[in-house]
């Protein structure tokens, strides 16, 4: 029965954030802030709380299955627990104006008094950071990027005591050690496993940050810094540092691509596994590509991936246009579409139709996205000319850069710990941005262009902050079990160098991939990652997967010392 209320309940609900975060207005956010309402009565009423604890005080009793369901229960139950019904309505409203505040801001490059005459775009944004090679311009687009916080600011820090109020309820220290309880495991073992993840990539992170600080001052013609400035980076929040692999730019192979062809490609892809094709309604309802710059209706441009009945409305929001990145990201998006599809069986019920873990959602996206920057595929689909070769080192390199190592320290390192910060030490308002530096500095080697007051909330600018929050540990998660997901796969399957392979047309692949999507979480992760790798949990393949960078920056660094401490 409660299986068929929260399908329900949660199609209303997400069907109307879908309409809020693709057409930002009013009318959109107040729909989307009684939906909400109406599901989390049900999920958090007195009633679900008590019958489920007392099924649960005879665990002897229940199979795995009924158990894992019960425990899934009570977890939602405690993001509103129907004991405290005005804090729960006062949340979903503040989170529903807070993300409408998010989606709906305009990035202003000019002003006349209050009105914005010159608007640009978040692509905008990060075209400019890409590309541009003046650092006047590159500060201005950075601080441009920043504008949203301070919109943010006051509502997060409002949304935060919530959200801890909340958690409280069922006995949870914080919203942050709630979140955590989802991979069945304590706030402590995860800033552990966070921390260790950290530490065994920063030997060869060092050396990429030493190499980078030195490339980038070279382009900037300035003096090689100790800490990199922020706006010296392709990216808004340094996140990855794309563009300094200058041989491993594959732009250019969508010149004459359209948009259409990348999400239909991406598509190709997973049928070649052996996988059935995306429903109609897919392409009827999804919104995947950028709006034109005169349009009056506001998205969010975040990419995402939405499950919008937990059965076969499957949709994604995206603003692709033709680059290479935008390939790997609807390679990606496609990866949680099609695991939504697989665990949509019989054998699911509908309240563990999710990942493994969270992070196993996000692990699969990505372990697509490296499969689509292998060389052989792309000479497959005939994107790559035969007779062009790519330098394997320099496109470990970019790959290092762009999408993993330089990621861990921001993931795991300063995303996690101002979140624990935040939530489980309830940082203060008046330091948010002070603590944001001081992790992007420790964590990451970066600083500001110029001091940043508390005037700012730099941390605001990060969309999970704001609608995903105390979560994105998942991330670096996702990036140790992807790393491991296409060890397995290269080496015990397809039989082939993990730089080198090629999952397209392979059936084997497909059906390996299949068994795990389908079982959704009706199993123990832990269980699950060492069935399927044979071992647990580690950045072994990772750093396995990167160990040819070492030797080359140690020679490219001629011995220098790498660390910016």
């Amino acid at each position: 029965m409660y299986n068929q209320f929260e399908q329900g309940l949660a199609t209303v609900a997400n069907e109307s954030e879908w309409k809020s975060v693709t057409d930002v207005n009013e009318q959109h956010t107040g729909e989307r802030i009684g939906a909400d309402r109406a599901a989390a009565a049900f999920r958090g009423s007195r009633y679900v709380i008590e019958k489920s604890k007392n099924f649960l005080d005879a665990r002897q009793t229940l199979s795995e299955l009924e158990f894992r369901q019960l425990d899934n229960i009570l977890l939602s139950a405690a993001e509103s627990p129907g004991t405290i019904p005005e804090i729960v309505s006062k949340r979903i409203e503040a989170e529903a104006r807070l993300t409408a505040i998010m989606d709906g801001f305009t990035f202003c490059a000019e002003k006349r008094g209050e009105k914005c005459v010159k608007a640009v775009t978040p692509n905008d944004i990060d075209e400019t950071l890409l590309k541009s090679k003046n650092l006047a311009e590159r500060r201005k687009m950075w601080e441009i990027s920043k504008q949203s916080g301070p919109a943010l600011k006051a509502g997060l820090a409002e949304v935060r005591d919530l959200r801890n109020r909340v958690a409280r309820e069922l006995g949870y220290t914080s919203y942050f050690h709630l979140q955590v309880a989802d991979y069945g495991m304590t706030v402590n073992e995860m800033m552990q496993l966070m921390d260790k993840t950290a530490s065994d990539l920063r030997p060869l992170y060092e050396q990429l940050h030493l190499w980078s600080r030195r490339k980038l001052a070279e382009r900037y013609k300035e003096k090689t810094p100790t800490l990199i400035p922020a706006h010296w980076i392709g990216n808004r929040w340094a996140q990855e540092w794309p563009g300094l692999v200058e041989a491993a730019d594959l732009d250019d192979l969508f010149r004459d691509r359209k948009p259409e062809w990348i999400v239909r490609q991406a598509e190709r892809f997973y049928v070649s596994l052996g996988m059935p094709p995306l429903p109609k309604t897919f392409w009827e309802k999804s919104d995947l590509y950028q709006l034109p710059p005169d349009s009056k209706r506001k998205k969010n441009t975040h990419a995402s991936a939405w499950h919008i009945d937990l059965d076969k409305d499957v949709r994604s929001l995206m603003s692709v246009i033709p680059n290479f990145a935008w390939f790997e990201t609807s390679h990606h998006e496609l990866g949680h579409i099609y695991y939504y599809m697989a665990y949509s069986n019989p054998k699911t019920p509908i309240v563990l139709r999710h990942g493994a873990n969270r992070a196993f959602h996000e692990a699969v996206g990505d372990l697509i996205a490296i499969a689509a920057r292998q060389q052989p595929y792309l000479h497959g689909i005939g994107l790559m000319p035969a007779e062009r070769q790519l330098d394997a080192t320099q496109f470990l390199l970019s790959e290092a850069l762009d999408n993993a190592i330089v990621f861990i320290p921001f993931s795991a390192g300063t995303m996690t710990h101002f979140e624990h910060a935040l939530y489980e030490q309830k940082l203060p308002m008046n330091q948010f941005n002070k603590k944001w530096w001081e992790l992007a500095a420790k964590y990451q080697g970066i600083e500001p262009p110029a001091p940043r007051g508390e005037e700012f909330c730099d941390a605001c600018t990060k969309t999970h902050i704001i609608d995903d929050p105390a979560q994105y540990y998942d991330y670096a998660m996702a990036y140790l079990i992807k790393f491991q997901l296409h060890d397995y796969i290269a080496r015990k399957i397809l039989k082939q160098d993990p730089h080198n392979c090629n999952y397209y047309g392979n059936k084997e692949v497909g059906k390996w991939l299949w068994d795990i999507l389908s079982l959704g979480a009706t199993q123990d992760w832990r269980h699950l990652i060492r069935e399927k790798t044979g071992e647990d949990i580690s950045s072994r393949a990772m750093l396995e997967y990167f160990k040819p960078l070492v030797e080359y920056l140690e020679k490219e660094n001629g011995g220098q010392p790498a660390s910016w401490d």
